[in-house]
C-alpha cells in the first residue's frame, strides 16, 4: 500500500465539452469516491492536498462543478439548477465507468450528494456528508442566525462594504479573499488552518469566472435554501445507502443541523470530531481518514462516535 508521503500519480481531462464541461482530477486505485465540492461558488481546489490522503486506499474522482473553477470555459454556462447539477454528477459518475460510486460531499456539496442520491439511488454505494450544510429553508434560518450571533458590529460592516465594492463585485481576488476570511473566521480552530483555506479558495479561478461562479450560487440558492418550502428531510428517509454524516464540535453550522439530516437517514452513522471546526478533512485528517476507510470496508469501528438526537 502506497504511503501518504509517496502519493499516487495525479491525471486530469475533461468530461463533455463547451460551457458544459468538467474538469476532472483523480488519483489512487480502488473503490471510487466522487467528491463533491462546496460553495456552491467554490471549486475542488480548497479540498486540497488533504483530502488526498485517501487516495492511499481509494480512487478519487475530484470535478469542478459546471462553469466553476477549471470548469468555467469563458462561455456563458446557461442556468445551472439543481436538476442540471444532479446530471453532471451523474456524467462523471458514468465516466469512471462504475454502475455505482461512494460519494463524498462537503458543506454545500453534501446538499447536492442527497439530491443526487434521492434522484439515482442504484448508483450510490455509499455516502459521506462531511460537515453538511443545511438541507431545509428552516435550517438554513437556524444558520444565518447563528452567523449572525457569531460576528462582531465590525466584521458584519466590513462584509456588507466589501459586497458593495466595485472591485468585489468584479471579481476582485484579493477582496473576495478578505471577504471570506471574515466568513470563516468562525469556522477554523487554528489561525493557520484558516490561511490555507483562504490561500487554495480561488486558485482555480479568474475574476470572470469568479463572477460567473456567484451568478450560479444565487441562482442554486433561489431554487433551494431561499425557497421556503424547500426541505429534503422528508425524502431522506426513504433512502437506503449506507451513510456516513461527519460534524466538528466546533463548526460553525450549530449541529442540530448535521444531526437532523443524521436522524433522517436510516441506519446512518454519525462521527462528531473534537476540537474540529467546518473543515474537518483539514483540522482532523486522521479521524476522518479512518472513519471513511471504515465505512467503505464495512468495518463496524467508528472512533468518537456520536448519539443521534
Amino acid at each position: 500500500m502506497p504511503s501518504f508521503s509517496e502519493p499516487p500519480a495525479v491525471r486530469t481531462s475533461f468530461v463533455g465539452a463547451g460551457s458544459s464541461r468538467l474538469y476532472v482530477r483523480e488519483l489512487g486505485r480502488g473503490r471510487s469516491i466522487v467528491v463533491v465540492h462546496g460553495g456552491p461558488d467554490f471549486d475542488h481546489e480548497y479540498l486540497l492536498p488533504d483530502l488526498d490522503r485517501l487516495a492511499a486506499r481509494f480512487h478519487l474522482v475530484y470535478y469542478d462543478q459546471r462553469g466553476r473553477g477549471r470548469s468555467f470555459s469563458g462561455d456563458h454556462p446557461g442556468r445551472v439548477t439543481i436538476a442540471s447539477e444532479t446530471e453532471d454528477l451523474d456524467r462523471v459518475r458514468d465516466w469512471t465507468t462504475h454502475a455505482t460510486v461512494a460519494v463524498l460531499g462537503h458543506s454545500w456539496g453534501a446538499l447536492l450528494a442527497l439530491e443526487y442520491a434521492i434522484r439515482h439511488p442504484d448508483r450510490v454505494s455509499h455516502l459521506i456528508l462531511l460537515n453538511p450544510a443545511p438541507v431545509s429553508h428552516q435550517d438554513v434560518l437556524t444558520f444565518r442566525r447563528s452567523l449572525a450571533a457569531g460576528r462582531t458590529p465590525q466584521q458584519t460592516a466590513r462584509m456588507d462594504a466589501l459586497r458593495a465594492d466595485p472591485g468585489y463585485m468584479a471579481g476582485d481576488i484579493a477582496a473576495d479573499a478578505e471577504y471570506h476570511r471574515i466568513h470563516f473566521s468562525t469556522a477554523v480552530r487554528a489561525p493557520a488552518h484558516l490561511d490555507q483555506v483562504i490561500h487554495r479558495l480561488r486558485l482555480g479561478f479568474t475574476p470572470e469566472g469568479l463572477v460567473a461562479a456567484r451568478r450560479i450560487e444565487a441562482d442554486l440558492y433561489e431554487e433551494t435554501w431561499s425557497r421556503e418550502g424547500y426541505d429534503l428531510l422528508p425524502e431522506l428517509r426513504t433512502l437506503r445507502v449506507p451513510t456516513l454524516v461527519i460534524h466538528g464540535d466546533r463548526d460553525f453550522i450549530p449541529v442540530e443541523v448535521p444531526r437532523r439530516i443524521a436522524g433522517a437517514i436510516p441506519g446512518p452513522r454519525l462521527l462528531d470530531l473534537p476540537n474540529c471546526g467546518h473543515f474537518a478533512y483539514l483540522e482532523q485528517p486522521e479521524l476522518v481518514e479512518a472513519a471513511i476507510s471504515n465505512l467503505l470496508d464495512g468495518s463496524g469501528a467508528m472512533p468518537h462516535r456520536a448519539p443521534i438526537a
